[in-house]
């Protein structure tokens, strides 16, 4: 059994993590921490799971086989100076501290996106998880990115549901606001380009041309919807494309290219990634889909987690998907 440590348990990552460990089959929760709920029941903050867990919040890391940083951004590296964390120990940092910047001490972070480094992450001690954006677009992009395709101008439109924000509320996260709305945030300034960018450069296409990402909010609780179009070169024919892309996800047990149009609740609830392609006067368009708390966060840091430890990828993350 894996011995496992959460480290900021009470959000929405933590949450969902905790439900998809409570069910593997081969872990073992040592210790959940957080600063705000010492000696509170787990089931006080998470109410699906009463019934299901005994453990209560704690202040005191443990020693796990492995610990999963979900806190804010910006706070894992101050977390990891406080405690103390055995050097046999592995981390998924499910934040952004690792994702550019990936040395810390003696420890170094490979990007853990899995269907990009499957090998390299099979051999982490550390690894940055990537971020919900991050993952979705490029799951879309990688492909052409292997084969130094991405030559002119890419455009990326995508929709979010409110818990990509974070559990703590906001003006732009309350029910008031959100409810049949929809509004453009950090146009053009994503946190998410830069580690969109360099891996995009990492898998094999050294010149980038511009990448132009309008992020969008939507009035739905999870899921992501990103829209991508570019000039076409032509250099393969539309069958030839759809078949590369195929073939490049032919070993992932998450990622799909399908045929047909692609909506967003064909991914809810699942650690499926979902790609569309379509050509368009000249332009490729690509459509991408995941679950932002799933795929783009804690299902893809316990898939991240079964490579590191030797097991199948797809263990404990058969979903069941909410198709209604």
């Amino acid at each position: 059994m894996i011995n496992v440590s959460i480290a900021g348990g009470t959000g929405y990552t933590g949450g969902e993590l905790l439900r998809l460990l409570l069910n593997h089959p081969q872990v073992k929760i040592d210790s959940i921490t957080s600063t705000t709920s010492v000696g509170v029941p787990v089931t006080n903050i998470h109410r699906d799971l009463l019934g299901e867990t005994d453990l209560c919040f704690t202040d005191t890391v443990g020693h796990p086989d492995v610990i999963f940083l979900c806190l804010g951004h910006g706070i894992s590296r101050s977390f990891l100076q406080e405690n103390t964390i055995a050097e046999s120990c592995k981390i998924i940092d499910l934040g952004s501290d690792f994702r550019n910047e990936p040395i810390f001490g003696n420890r170094q972070f490979v990007f853990g996106l899995c269907e990009l480094n499957k090998e390299k992450i099979r051999k982490a001690t550390n690894v940055a998880n990537p971020g919900c954006f991050a993952t979705s677009i490029l799951l879309a992009l990688i492909p052409l990115a292997s084969i130094n395709k991405l030559s002119d101008a890419v455009h990326i439109h995508a929709i979010t549901g409110s818990t990509g924000a974070g559990k703590k509320l906001s003006e732009t996260t309350h029910f008031s606001y959100r409810a049949s709305n929809i509004s453009i945030y950090k146009p053009f300034t994503h946190q998410h380009l830069n580690e969109i960018k360099r891996t995009l450069v990492d898998a094999g296409n050294p010149l980038l041309p511009e990448i132009n990402f309008v992020p969008m909010r939507g009035d739905f609780t999870r899921g992501i919807f990103a829209s991508i179009y570019m000039k076409w070169d032509g250099s393969m024919s539309e069958a030839e494309t759809i078949d590369f892309y195929k073939q490049f996800y032919n070993t992932s047990p998450f990622v799909f290219v399908s045929d047909e149009p692609i909506s967003l609740k064909e991914v809810i609830n699942t650690n499926k990634g979902l790609l569309h392609i379509e050509f368009h006067n000249g332009y490729i368009l690509i459509t991408s889909i995941i679950d932002n708390l799933l795929k783009g966060a804690s299902g893809q840091a316990v898939q991240n987690m079964n490579l590191m430890f030797g097991l199948d990828e797809s263990t404990g993350l058969k979903l069941k998907g909410s198709a209604f």
